[in-house]
C-alpha cells in the first residue's frame, strides 16, 4: 500500500520511515506530524483553575476537551464527554480493533500555573528541535503521539489491532478527580482494558510502581484576645506548632522504619502554617498542612487514622481535620506478559518512580497498568518546559508496535 503525505492538517511534509514488522509495515509515518499536534495542544490553554494566575488564560480544561472532541470524530473516533466538576469534563475518543483486546490512554489535560514562566508560555513553538510551552512535557506529547498515530491510521483507512480507548482527563494537577471518573465511567459500559498506559514524562521508560498521597489539613481553633493580656486567649499557633513537631518526629520514625523493595519507606512532611490575624491578637486559628508518601501495605484509610490519633494526642487544643487528597500507592507486577512487551520495546527495564499519576485509580478496570511517557519529569512545571521531537518520535514507534503487533 503506498502512502503519500497529506496536507490537511497543515504540518510541514517530513521524512517517511517504515513502520514495525508485521501488518504495521505497511504504515509509513511522518515524523514531524506528533510535534504539529503537540504545537497545537500547547496553544490551548488548560491550567488547572486552583492554580491559575493572571496569565494563564481562561482556566480550566473547557477549551481543550472541545477541540478535542472535534478532532477524535474527525479522525473517526465514538466520542464521549463526561462532566467531572462543573464545567470540566473528560473526553473519551473510541476507536474499534481488529481483535476483541481493548488499550487504554489515559493523558491528562490540565497543566500547572504559569506564572513563573519565561516568554510566552502557550507559544507551542517548534525550534531546534524542541516543542515549546507549557503541557508540552507534561502530558500533551503523548496525546499529541496517540492524535498522529490516530491520523495515521484513519489517512489509510486501517484500524488498529486492539481497540483504542484515549481518556483525556481532568484535573490530574490538583484534586485527582478525572482518573476515578473514567474508571467509573468504564464500569458504566462495562468494558475492562486488557492494557492501560498513563501519560506521564518518564523518558520513554515504563514505571510499574509509585508512591501515594495524603494530603489533610489540621485547623486548630483557639481563642483570640489582646497581646497584652495572652491568658485571657487560647494560642492557636502555639498549639499548632506542637502538631507540627509531632508530624517532624513520625517522620524521622517513618524513615528508620521498614523499606519497600523498590519505593523505600513512607514519608511525612509538613507543608504548610498559617496563622494570626495581627501582632497584637493571640491568634484564634492556625491551619497545618501535611503530605504522607505512603507505599503498598499502608492502607490509606488506617494511614489517615494515625495521623488523626498523633494529632490528638500532641495538640492542646481543639482541631478539625480535612483530607484534601487521596491518592493509592500503585504496583504493577514487571513479568506480566504486555509490561515484558513494553519494556522490550521501550529498551529500557520497568522502575519505581516516587511521585504520583494517575495510574492508581485504575486496578477495577485494567488488567495490565504502567505509567509511560516522553521527556523527563525535570521538564516539568519549570519557569521553561520544553520536549525533544525525537523524544515524540520514540513514544510514536512504542505506540505503534503496542496498538498495531500487540
Amino acid at each position: 500500500m503506498a502512502v503519500t503525505a497529506a496536507t490537511t492538517t497543515g504540518y510541514h511534509n517530513g521524512q517517511w520511515l517504515p513502520a514495525v514488522s508485521g501488518r504495521a509495515r505497511e504504515l509509513m509515518a511522518e515524523t514531524s506530524a506528533a510535534a504539529g499536534w503537540l504545537s497545537r495542544l500547547v496553544r490551548i490553554p488548560s491550567v488547572n483553575p486552583a492554580q491559575a494566575g493572571p496569565g494563564a488564560g481562561v482556566p480550566g480544561e473547557a477549551a481543550l476537551a472541545s477541540a478535542l472532541e472535534g478532532w477524535f470524530r474527525e479522525l473517526g473516533g465514538e466520542v464521549e464527554s463526561d462532566e467531572v466538576l462543573p464545567g470540566r469534563r473528560n473526553v473519551y475518543g473510541i476507536w474499534r480493533g481488529e481483535t476483541g483486546r481493548w488499550a487504554g490512554v489515559d493523558a491528562h489535560m490540565d497543566t500547572v500555573g504559569v506564572e513563573q514562566m519565561e516568554g510566552d508560555p502557550f507559544s507551542g513553538a517548534e525550534a531546534e528541535g524542541r516543542v515549546h510551552g507549557r503541557g508540552a512535557t507534561d502530558t500533551k506529547a503523548t496525546l499529541a503521539v496517540a492524535l498522529a498515530l490516530i491520523e495515521e491510521l484513519h489517512r489509510c483507512g486501517r484500524r488498529p489491532q486492539c481497540g483504542v480507548v484515549a481518556a483525556a482527563t481532568i484535573d490530574e494537577e490538583v484534586g485527582a478527580a478525572g482518573a476515578p471518573a473514567f474508571a467509573a465511567w468504564l464500569q458504566r459500559r462495562g468494558l475492562i482494558l486488557d492494557e492501560l498506559a498513563v501519560a506521564e514524562p518518564t523518558g520513554c521508560r515504563p514505571v510499574v510502581e509509585h508512591k501515594g498521597v495524603l494530603r489533610l489539613e489540621f485547623r486548630v481553633q483557639g481563642r483570640a484576645a489582646h497581646s497584652s493580656q495572652p491568658d485571657a486567649g487560647r494560642n492557636a499557633v502555639t498549639a499548632a506548632a506542637r502538631l507540627a513537631l509531632a508530624f517532624e518526629e513520625e517522620s524521622i520514625r517513618l524513615q528508620r522504619g521498614p523499606a519497600h523493595p523498590e519505593l523505600g519507606t513512607g514519608l511525612l512532611t509538613v507543608t504548610g502554617m498559617r496563622g494570626g490575624r495581627g501582632m497584637n491578637v493571640v491568634p484564634d486559628e492556625c491551619v497545618v498542612e501535611v503530605d504522607r508518601r505512603t507505599v503498598p501495605g499502608e492502607p490509606p484509610a488506617e494511614t489517615t487514622a494515625s495521623l488523626q490519633a498523633l494529632a490528638e494526642s500532641a495538640c492542646p487544643l481543639p482541631f478539625t481535620t480535612r483530607l484534601l487528597k487521596q491518592i493509592d500507592a500503585f504496583a504493577q507486577p514487571r513479568h506480566t506478559p504486555w509490561v515484558r512487551r513494553m519494556a522490550a520495546w521501550c529498551g529500557q527495564e520497568p522502575v519505581a518512580v516516587p511521585y504520583c499519576t494517575n495510574a492508581w485509580a485504575y486496578p477495577a478496570v485494567a488488567r495490565e497498568r504502567l505509567v509511560l511517557g516522553p521527556g523527563s519529569i525535570d521538564q516539568a512545571h519549570g519557569a521553561r518546559e520544553w520536549i525533544e521531537v525525537t523524544e515524540l518520535e520514540r513514544l510514536a514507534a512504542i505506540y505503534r508496535r503496542w496498538w498495531l503487533e500487540g
